[in-house]
């Protein structure tokens, strides 16, 4: 199921008061697909699920479900809000599997900016029954692959930058997740932090980032990897160069708001950029080696290997 004229079914659906979720299937599939939930960036305070990648091209016609959600945005939702929405759509798609076509074993979630955070969050918490505020649940939240667009992962290490960004500290965007600037919301600054919050059993990271990003450190995911390899866990990272801001996102999306035209589309533009490799695993030096440039490629390869059973890099 690769072609570009694959067929497709579209539904739009609530899966919690006044959030919805597009859901994109290949028509033809007659059995449970792996799905893949996007998560849009906007700093946490702008854009809806609309603001995604073509989902037919990436990647319903290489054969999964693709999600595109909405989640509460800052300020009016602060952290941990936007998380339990993430894992709440990811309940709502595995306990309505059957009625989709998802199979509710094969879920991964993908994001861009602050997308990105919440997909590395949703990863590093996977195996957390309940987090700290989270209502009782009866259906697991657990994610079987991360994919994550240049995401902040290390909150605490962002108050400089987040001070030179607004105006007023409590002006940026961590603020607004965090309810105030990060120096005076540290407790909260970690929690939202996948970096500080990885454990040992995370499900398998990719991880890509732009050398040229001037809203988010590429350092910042060099955090998340070393975190996520400490423990123990499958991390694959490539650091692009020459790519700022954005990337993940087609064109049209301008992810701040007008007139912050940030780097969209240069992935699209450049699908095999140059970029940097850092893995430790057999699997991450086996794939790092047949993909040694980013490409969206090598994104749904990297689905392909952790969602699709019996389907090796």
């Amino acid at each position: 199921m690769d072609t570009a004229s694959t067929v497709v079914r579209r539904s739009t659906v609530e899966y919690a008061p006044d959030l919805l979720l597009d859901l994109v299937r290949p028509a033809e599939a007659a059995h449970p697909l792996p799905a893949i939930v996007w998560l849009h960036g906007g700093g946490w305070r702008l854009q809806d699920r609309t603001a995604c990648p073509d989902l037919v091209q990436h990647f319903a016609r290489h054969g999964y479900v693709m999600v595109s959600i909405d989640y509460r945005l800052a300020p009016g939702t602060c952290h941990p809000g936007q998380i339990f929405d993430v894992r709440r759509a990811v309940r709502w798609l595995r306990a309505n599997a059957a009625g989709h076509g998802v199979d509710p074993d094969r879920i991964g979630v993908w994001g861009s900016s602050a997308g990105g955070h919440l997909a590395a969050l949703a990863g590093v918490h996977s195996a957390t029954t309940r987090l700290p505020g989270e209502d009782p649940v009866t259906v697991d939240s657990a994610v079987q692959a991360v994919v994550d667009g240049y995401g902040p992962t290390d909150l605490p290490g962002l108050v400089d930058l987040s001070a030179q960004r607004a105006p007023a500290e409590d002006q940026s965007p961590e603020a607004s997740l965090l309810g105030g600037a990060i120096r005076d919301r540290l407790n909260a600054a970690r929690s939202a932090s996948p970096a500080l919050q990885v454990t040992p059993g995370a499900p398998p990271f990719l991880i890509m980032h732009g050398l040229g990003d001037n809203l988010v450190p590429s350092t910042q995911s060099v955090a998340l990897y070393d975190a996520l390899v400490a423990h123990g866990n499958d991390a694959v990272l490539y650091l692009i160069e020459g790519f700022g801001h954005g990337f993940f996102n087609p064109g049209h999306v301008l992810e701040l708001g007008p007139d912050q035209t940030l780097d969209q589309g240069h992935l699209e533009r450049d699908p095999h950029a140059s970029a940097s490799t850092h893995a430790v695993s057999d699997f991450g030096r086996a794939f790092t080696e047949r993909y040694p440039t980013a490409s969206f490629a090598a994104v749904e390869a990297f689905f392909s290997h952790t969602l699709k059973s019996g389907t090796h890099a």
